[in-house]
């Protein structure tokens, strides 16, 4: 039939003709329903092109999010400034030892990963970077200007980079938004695009690798990069929101900038990266050393002597891994033990309560502990019988020397015996609440998994039957936490604990405490942290014991659990929550046993205690994090500490910076690896110091700046009402961005919007936070709040990221060799992102959504039938008859289906402690299209501006401010909630300028 289209719905509208993916030509085309404008043809893509243009273009005219606006307003257009000139190399070699010219590894040393290899690296759309860009065939010294940029540079939407480093040399140093006619309509693209950002970013370090010591400018930080450390930390353990610091308290006030360091000091690594090196001197440690902190002179030990070459350096240094390197670990000796160091010895504590049993918790949890220790148990063949000669070939998840125990609780608690020569674990139960002990010597409760894994693996498939008529729905969980402690008081180690209602029985007893009479008030803050002095006494213990705890927390029905104070103790000891609050299985079980799984295998240290220091003229003026600290000033104490968490660290003045020296911070952990090992891990970061406010402005390290005050905001949740957070973090920003104007950008015109080059997206990114569950304005019970403000103070630069601002990639449009590995290079070809707003969805679309902490597929009503069999089997054509558990997708033999798990696997890789598994989102079915909605920042959601009407609410107060009109909000009105009428009517005075 002419014109006939596969994808077009009975009863629409027809739309222009679009070739068949099943016609004779083959397959050709993408998926989708109706063509946006600015698409070209469908057809085969050519080289440059794909299937579409560059990311972004395609509904710029819906009028749907910002382009409802675009009728009522001015066009917005960038503009640029001449970038400024090269600084003077003041001091060739600093008092840090930097040889540029002759660094031990050229970056390109560190090459690509080989075909087949992906190595957490990507490819999209690709940009051509010539010998002129800005990291190629560069000499840089520490003190030169090294991203030159021609002068008067337009802006270019179409350029996939925009942050030093990998932007183009065109790009200017600033951007300016003003007000412009563009046909009467605001262009989306012309304002800052954190899609963009990313894009370009990941394209460019898909062949380039960081120079620690050459770059001063850190990848953004949710683009996977290799970096190669040259004697300054990697960005992975260490961000420094200014890597170009004022020499005086007073420059930096004018800056409004926050001076900090974000540490995550056990961050993972990838392929191609060099692993921390470590160093054993045992007992001990030319003649003299000067500190890099104090500038004291020190006599070099004997043990540690060598000569030194004509220019003053050591002969052996290239030989000595503490001299050349940034991160270092070195084993210490006895008086640094504060008991003696075993391997990790982790306790499940497994809730077997009847809300536990009814919904399929306990059984999940059970799974999830055994995929975590045995990679294989689900393998045919493997029995309960299985000898201990067999049992012993499995590989291992967790370092020898390490150990596992088990005890579950009700109203009552049972221990289990699993020694190896068992044929079957014992049982011991505990009634006694009051003063719980442990039943068990350290032999039968504590033992290796390998060894008594029958005994392991038996247990754990019986607990669910064995419990299966617990009548008992009140769980005593402190009482629980207590015998556990105590088990673990003399080794340390790690708890992981289930718990699926609110524990109302026994000592520590809880009750529900919101009943949403304090919303909105200022006694609303009380609900986010605890009241209760056994919890708060439980917490401090089990830091003291070198003891972390993680629990995972599934909420009956979405009910109340009293995260503050469960909470508690997993943030003071170092641990983490996993929240299911609306837990259901099937859907949520995979998601739950993935995640057991990474809390176990990824890195993890605990006992540990934890230093920061920084050079004269510098002083620690607050941390902010999930740690123990019995008074300022004291070493931060964890229980335990992980791969995936970071802390940051704010730093003020008590003198005057030497512009002709570095400013160096120094992270000490010392910790107890898994493998019983006592370390420290020094963390080394190097910043220039300036006197010029515009060479600062140029080294600014935006997602380090944004962690730092997510975190400090975080904090105060607990001090300050919600509705006094949002005013401060609203005039935060426009402080930082008044500063920038009235400091580095005078020339430009007064009506234009100007943002520092490397803080373009930075208004998003607080617009993000303001949206975010701890900060939002309006209802939200208080367990979320308090999950998230939790999060919000121990995650990493990358998990934050995405949690403020979500990657979409549309999957009715992908090309035919997008998600798959280039043949000529071997990277995973990732298409590019769009941008989080309703005004991007195309009618008939399937959209993959990830915030770092879940991952939607949302499905539009008019999804093609077609793309629906090829992602999920012959059959479903109709998007109401999938299964709403579903939560991965079926291992199909069809191009679309192998695409689309390709990019899952690989968003799983570049992600933080949250696993990725799919929940499906259709349009009108289900419940999580709501949580779509939400990620769709740009829009005006979440109580809260759209992007554009909060670009013009903070041009309006950097106009006030400079005029000294400002003054500071102390309500909400003309806040982060205004309404559009007030953002129209800055608009309007904007353009009036």
């Amino acid at each position: 039939m002419a014109g006939y289209n596969p994808y077009q719905q009975a009863g629409n509208q027809p739309n222009p003709p679009i070739q068949s993916q099943y016609g004779p030509n083959g397959p050709q085309i993408q998926y989708g329903g109706t063509p946006q404008p600015g698409y070209g043809p469908q057809g085969t893509p050519q080289p440059d092109q794909g299937y579409f243009p560059p990311q972004g273009q395609a509904g710029v005219n819906n009028d749907g999010g910002m382009g409802a606006l675009t009728g009522r307003m001015g066009g917005m257009e960038l503009g640029g400034d001449a970038a400024a000139p090269y600084r003077p190399n003041k001091k060739k070699n600093r008092h840090a030892y930097h040889n540029l010219e002759q660094s031990s590894a050229p970056a390109q040393a560190f090459a690509a990963p080989s075909p087949g290899q992906f190595g957490h690296t990507n490819a999209g759309n690709s940009l051509q970077y010539g010998s002129d860009h800005p990291y190629a065939g560069q000499q840089v010294t520490q003190a030169m200007n090294q991203f030159p940029a021609q002068a008067s540079a337009p802006f270019s939407p179409g350029l996939q980079a925009s942050n030093q480093g990998f932007r183009q040399t065109s790009q200017p140093e600033t951007a300016a938004v003003g007000p412009g006619v563009s046909q009467g309509k605001v262009d989306p693209e012309q304002i800052p695009s954190i899609p963009r950002l990313r894009d370009g970013a990941a394209q460019y370090y898909l062949e380039n690798v960081y120079p620690t010591m050459e770059q001063h400018l850190p990848p953004p930080a949710a683009v996977p990069f290799v970096a190669h450390d040259q004697g300054n930390s990697s960005p992975k353990f260490a961000r420094l929101t200014l890597n170009n610091i004022p020499s005086t308290q007073e420059a930096l006030a004018s800056t409004a900038l926050p001076l900090g360091i974000v540490l995550q000091p056990l961050a993972p690594l990838q392929d191609g990266e060099h692993a921390v090196p470590v160093l054993d001197f045992g007992d001990v440690g030319g003649n003299k050393l000067v500190c890099n902190m104090c500038t004291f002179p020190n006599d070099v030990p004997p043990e540690y002597f060598a000569p030194t070459d004509p220019s003053g350096v050591r002969v052996d240094r290239a030989q000595r891994p503490e001299l050349t390197v940034g991160t270092v670990e070195f084993t210490v000796p006895k008086e640094y033990w504060a008991k003696e160091p075993v391997g990790l010895h982790w306790l499940f504590l497994i809730d077997v309560g009847q809300e536990a049993i009814n919904r399929g918790f306990l059984q999940a949890f059970c799974e999830g502990i055994l995929l975590s220790l045995y990679a294989d148990h689900q393998q045919e063949g493997e029995e309960d019988g299985q000898t201990n000669g067999e049992a012993s070939e499995t590989p291992r998840r967790i370092p020898p020397g390490a150990k596992v125990g088990f005890v579950t609780f009700d109203r009552a608690m049972y221990f289990f015996n699993c020694n190896a020569k068992l044929e079957q674990a014992q049982m011991l139960v505990m009634p006694d609440l009051d003063e719980p002990f442990v039943p068990l010597g350290s032999d039968g409760l504590f033992v290796d998994p390998y060894k008594s894994k029958p005994v392991i693996t038996g247990l754990l498939r019986k607990l669910p039957s064995l419990f299966s008529r617990n009548k008992n729905p009140e769980p005593a969980l402190l009482p629980a936490l207590k015998a556990t402690q105590e088990a673990l008081a003399l080794t340390g180690g790690k708890i992981v604990c289930s718990l699926s209602a609110l524990p109302t029985w026994g000592p520590g007893r809880l009750f529900l405490r919101d009943k949403n009479d304090l919303h909105g008030i200022e006694t609303e803050r009380k609900l986010f942290q605890t009241e209760h002095a056994e919890w708060r006494t439980m917490a401090s213990k089990m830091v003291s014991s070198g003891i972390g705890v993680d629990f995972f927390l599934a909420a009956a029905s979405g009910g109340y659990m009293d995260i503050a104070t469960i909470g508690h103790v997993s943030a003071v000891s170092g641990g983490e929550i996993f929240f299911y609050p609306t837990f259901s299985a099937p859907r949520d079980v995979l998601r739950l046993t993935k995640e057991i799984e990474r809390t176990v295998i990824r890195e993890t240290g605990y006992q540990a205690l934890m230093k920061v220091r920084c050079s004269n003229g510098l002083q620690v003026s607050s941390y902010h994090g999930n740690f123990l600290q019995h008074n300022f000033g004291a070493d931060l104490e964890l229980g335990s500490v992980d791969a995936d968490k970071a802390l940051g660290v704010m730093f003020s003045y008590d003198g005057k910076l030497d512009s002709k020296l570095d400013a160096h911070f120094q992270c000490a952990l010392l910790y107890t690896t898994a493998s019983g090992e006592r370390r420290v891990r020094c963390t080394n970061t190097v910043a220039s110091v300036s006197e010029s406010i515009p060479e600062v402005m140029r080294y600014l390290d935006q997602d380090a700046i944004v962690s730092m005050i997510a975190k400090e905001a975080a904090t105060r949740m607990t001090e300050r009402t919600l509705k006094d957070i949002r005013n401060a973090l609203t005039e935060k920003t426009i402080d930082i961005l008044a500063g920038h104007r009235r400091t580095g950008s005078s020339s430009h015109p007064p009506g234009q919007l100007v943002l520092p080059e490397n803080l373009k997206e930075f208004g998003m990114y607080i617009l993000g936070l303001l949206k975010s569950r701890a900060f939002k304005a309006g209802h939200e019970p208080s367990d979320r709040r308090t999950h998230t403000m939790r999060f919000l103070k121990s995650a990493s630069p990358l998990e934050l990221s995405l949690f403020l601002y979500p990657r979409i990639v549309p999957l009715h449009t992908l090309p035919d060799n997008s998600c798959f590995p280039d043949p000529e290079t071997g990277h995973l070809i990732i298409p590019p992102c769009l941008r989080a707003s309703f005004s991007r969805i195309e009618v008939g679309g399937a959209y993959l959504v990830d915030d770092g902490q879940i991952c939607l597929l949302w499905l539009h009503e008019h999804v093609s039938p077609n793309l629906l069999e090829d992602l999920f089997g012959p059959g479903n054509t109709n998007l109401a008859d999938l299964d709403h558990s579903l939560s991965s997708l079926p291992v199909l033999e069809t191009h679309l289906n192998a695409q689309v798990r390709n990019l899952i696997a690989y968003w799983g890789s570049v992600r933080g402690s949250k696993v990725l598994t799919l929940q499906l989102a259709r349009q009108g079915l289900d419940g999580a299209e709501y949580e779509f909605a939400r990620l769709l920042v740009e829009d005006r959601n979440n109580e809260a501006q759209s992007y554009v009407d909060w670009l013009v609410h903070l041009h309006r107060g950097i106009q006030m401010e400079l005029a000294g009109q400002r003054k500071k909000e102390e309500g909400e009105g003309g806040g982060v909630g205004a309404g559009l009428e007030g953002a129209m009517a800055g608009l309007s005075n904007l353009i009036g300028r």
